[in-house]
């Protein structure tokens, strides 16, 4: 593939920690791209130098590869540089490295085991862009955020894929659906089988919203602003501007139904129920009494106790609190799956 023309000037950041992250590919990846352009991150430190320099530099277009945290992470740091000059922010994308991507369903970036990245590549001429809103956590912006069963899950994966890496026979499965399976299956229900529910409090912070029926449509009387969408027990609270999960798991079926809001989901299902309904949960179909969907601006989550949390699929550890508002602006991504844009 050519190397681009000046017109089409774009950089790659990679995350030198993700395990499709090879020497290999990254020499392919300084062929194809303009000398100067490619810039391989492992660690924090380095990636808010990269942001930076990008950001300096005033490319038009950005993609990362590494990860849905990786893109959530490198787009927080350009974004808020950017807010703080005053321009607008650079077209965003992302190469299909890490493990999971639940944004690469959503935009069409291939896999093929990190081979996938030369044609996304060579397709960014012919793919359009779409907007693309995000969450607001603690200063971060991430596709989704959540607190209990599903960050539970992400660290069992977590500990599971590492487990899975450092056997030579089970190496190349360590990053896939396999390992997602064996820590879902293996540790995290039975772990949500003898753990107790956690008391949540989830007010409302934004306009007033509506419960979520069976049929996707509102129901039930509208909850105002600081009133309480939940207030109980419960196993998971988490939210998402876009349908998946990861993996294809469409946990959040109603994710796109409203560009103002993102899809709040409170689960007070257990293990059992989660493993006799795991087709109709993975296709985003599952429907129970006591899975509470909302469509929501800002919320806050407030437990008794320190609860498992994650942000855009990275662990922050455990907490009481966890507060998700909307970001009011979108960023624009490349889609590969919509037309092409015409000049």
């Amino acid at each position: 593939m050519p190397a681009p023309s000046s017109d089409e000037r774009f950089a790659v950041v990679v995350n030198g920690n993700a395990k499709r992250v090879t020497d290999d590919l990254i020499a392919i990846l300084d062929e194809i791209v303009r000398s100067g352009d490619l810039f391989v991150s492992r660690s924090l430190e380095e990636g808010k130098d990269i942001a930076a320099r990008i950001v300096a530099r005033g490319y038009p277009l950005v993609l990362t590869g590494g990860g849905d945290g990786t893109f959530g992470q490198m787009v927080t740091w350009i974004v808020r540089d950017c807010d703080a000059r005053g321009i607008a922010p650079p077209r965003f994308g992302l190469l299909k490295l890490g493990t999971g991507n639940a944004l690469a369903w959503v935009l069409g970036a291939e896999n093929r085991r990190g081979r996938g990245v030369v044609p996304d590549l060579a397709r960014l001429r012919r793919s359009s862009t779409k907007p693309l809103y995000l969450i607001e956590v603690d200063e971060r912006l991430t596709l989704f955020a959540g607190m209990g069963a599903d960050a539970i899950a992400l660290q069992d994966f977590e500990e599971v894929k590492a487990w899975m890496q450092r056997l030579p026979v089970l190496r190349s499965y360590g990053t896939g659906a396999l390992a997602y399976a064996i820590a879902i299956v293996g540790r995290s229900m039975p772990r949500t089988l003898v753990k107790p529910k956690f008391e949540a409090r989830v007010i409302n912070l934004g306009g007033p919203v509506r419960r979520i029926g069976p049929n996707g449509a509102p129901t039930g009387p509208a909850i105002a602003t600081g009133a309480p969408l939940l207030d109980g027990k419960c196993r998971a609270v988490f939210g998402s501007t876009i349908p998946y999960w990861g993996f294809g798991a469409r946990v959040f079926p109603f994710a796109s139904d409203r560009e103002d809001r993102f899809h709040l989901r409170m689960l007070d299902i257990g293990p059992l129920q989660v493993a006799g309904h795991i087709r109709s949960i993975w296709r985003g179909t599952y429907r129970d009494p006591r899975v509470y969907d909302f469509l929501v601006e800002h919320v806050s989550i407030e437990s008794t106790a320190p609860v498992p949390c994650q942000v855009g699929g990275d662990g922050i550890g455990a907490r009481r609190t966890l507060e998700l508002r909307l970001r009011a602006t979108p960023i624009q991504v490349v889609d590969h799956y919509g037309p092409p844009e015409v000049d």
